[in-house]
């Protein structure tokens, strides 16, 4: 079947989307609009345009037999301070405040659109960056890890603080919270990572930095490497921070648990933002 351009360009651009960071030979398009080359290099310089004056990313071309194009999700720096501000004002509600100075962010975590956008930021942090797998823990951060891993293209892995049948054989290791200083266990499914792969921590909520610098601990059982960590939110008020190179959306900065009042700030991430 023969496409119009306007067809070739619309089927072209959902295909971008929902393959982030694939290397895409001309030859697929070419075929697949049954269109000369040259043909499909004009639509994607049209599409590589408009990506790059809307926010949404970039393509970059790779020469060479081996070569092809590939889609870099990104967002905009106005659309990313935007949506930040609107999380820094939800997470402030005072309803949200927990015993011993935790917020509720379940409605947060449960909600697509929001996730999605975070999913997004983060991956448009972490874009560049070879990252051949997403991790986190159990429970609260698996929705942030998916979708980030959605906009990098690449596989979740999950850490659990208990043994599962279902994930066979685990490499588990003990480690210390970085705000109750209790020794907690933490467990891997040897399955679920390759030997000397390139990981993304992803977390919802970080204090100390105790769990964040246990999977770090974790993944050198793996011969691993961290390539990137990115929390949803970090707690401000911390004497001895465990963990020195990381990625905030949200600065919890105090906590007034009589006068039931909650400020935050955003945190670090435009500080990381290019």
């Amino acid at each position: 079947m023969k496409f119009r351009r306007s067809g070739r360009l619309i089927d072209m651009t959902h295909y971008f989307l929902q393959h982030p960071r694939r290397l895409i030979p001309l030859t697929y398009f070419a075929d697949k609009y049954k269109s000369a080359k040259s043909s499909i290099s004009e639509d994607m310089v049209i599409v590589k345009q408009t990506f790059e004056q809307q926010g949404i990313g970039t393509l970059i071309t790779l020469p060479g037999a081996a070569g092809g194009v590939k889609f870099i999700p990104k967002t905009s720096k106005e659309e990313a301070k935007a949506f930040v501000d609107d999380l820094c004002e939800m997470i402030e509600s005072p309803e949200r405040l927990l015993p011993g100075g935790y917020l509720y962010l379940t409605d947060i975590l449960g909600n697509p659109k929001v996730v999605n956008k975070i999913g997004r930021l983060f991956a448009s942090t972490f874009a560049n960056r070879d990252i051949d797998v997403v991790m986190t823990v159990a429970t609260k951060g698996i929705p942030l890890a998916y979708a980030v891993a959605q906009y990098l293209n690449v596989p979740v892995v999950i850490v659990r603080k208990d043994s599962k049948v279902t994930e066979g054989s685990t490499v588990s290791i003990n480690y210390v919270s970085g705000s109750s200083k209790r020794i907690q266990t933490m467990l891997l499914a040897k399955r679920s990572l390759s030997i000397g792969s390139r990981v993304l921590i992803i977390d919802d909520f970080m204090k100390a930095g105790g769990t964040v610098n246990g999977m770090i601990s974790l993944l050198e059982e793996f011969q691993a490497t961290v390539e990137g960590i990115g929390v949803l939110v970090e707690s401000e008020d911390i004497e001895e921070r465990l963990v020195d190179e990381y990625i905030s959306l949200v600065k919890l900065c105090d906590v007034d648990t009589r006068g039931k009042q909650v400020r935050v700030t955003e945190g670090n991430y435009f500080q990381y933002y290019s």
